[in-house]
């Protein structure tokens, strides 16, 4: 009982306090960056929001105990891929957080689609919320998709490498990308920092911050993206050749078994009669 408990914990609480936490930041960040001098030169923000206060510390400081003890209970199912390093928990709890954004979403959705089809008292709130959830569900489900191998792979001559030139198409793969992942921060750095910096607001009646939140986040996500491409193809050197079937042997195994077992009950019921 007590496995079970922990294992709901790691599972569920972790991931849930930390994007509890991580949805107080996404709308009070100015706090932090008033705090620590990174408002705009012309002062936009610090007349809407004041400094961080004890609060806003502890918020940082639950959020940070959350993703630790997520990352170290981080476990995965019998369908996924096992953890081979510290960077697949990584990315294995944020795929967690990201499971629970996309609850949220669609409870988000729902509630809106009461509201306005059956109460017919729309809110002001929920479009933009579920842009701004599925912009970061996009960006996590990518870094999750990378540590579990289940991003688009055209495996036609990958397949018929042998293992050392296999090993030498993984390289080249990690490299191209690493290459995008600097050419892009070299190229977006500034304009994400900027739109921090300021807070830039989406403009609309509810106007939350999503080109402020959701640029920086391009950056920080591709980044741990290439870490674990990095990560997979350490973990996967001394591995057999991988070969890939677009027929998944096990599923046919087990259809095979149960359609043995309903002709041998067909079988029983003619006897019977």
């Amino acid at each position: 009982m007590q496995d079970k408990i922990k294992g709901i914990v790691g599972e569920l609480g972790w991931p849930l306090l930390f994007l509890t936490m991580m949805g107080y930041l996404a709308w009070y960040l100015p706090h932090l960056i008033i705090a620590f001098g990174g408002a705009d030169a012309n002062g936009a923000i610090v007349h809407d929001y004041r400094s961080a206060n004890i609060g806003d510390y502890l918020v940082v400081l639950v959020l940070a105990v959350a993703l630790v003890m997520g990352v170290r209970t981080a476990t995965t199912s019998a369908i996924e891929d096992d953890i081979d390093g510290f960077f697949d928990r990584v990315s294995v709890f944020f795929g967690r957080v990201t499971a629970l954004l996309i609850s949220i979403l669609v409870f988000v959705m729902l509630f809106e689609v009461v509201l306005r089809y059956i109460f017919e008292k729309p809110t002001l709130w929920a479009n933009e919320l579920s842009l701004w959830m599925a912009g970061f569900i996009f960006l996590l489900a990518g870094l999750y998709a990378m540590q579990q191998r289940s991003h688009i792979r055209i495996f036609l001559l990958y397949d018929l490498f042998p293992r050392p030139l296999q090993k030498l198409a993984d390289t080249v793969s990690v490299v191209l990308i690493w290459a995008f992942t600097v050419a892009m921060i070299w190229g977006a750095y500034n304009e994400a920092k900027a739109k921090l910096l300021r807070w830039e607001t989406f403009g609309t009646a509810f106007d939350p911050p999503i080109p402020a939140t959701l640029k920086s986040m391009v950056l920080i996500v591709i980044t741990l993206v290439a870490i674990q491409a990095l990560s997979n193809l350490i973990a996967d050197w001394s591995k057999a050749p991988q070969h890939h079937s677009p027929v998944d042997e096990d599923e046919i195994a087990e259809l095979k078994h149960e359609l043995e077992e309903q002709l041998h009950l067909n079988k029983d019921d003619e006897a019977k009669v």
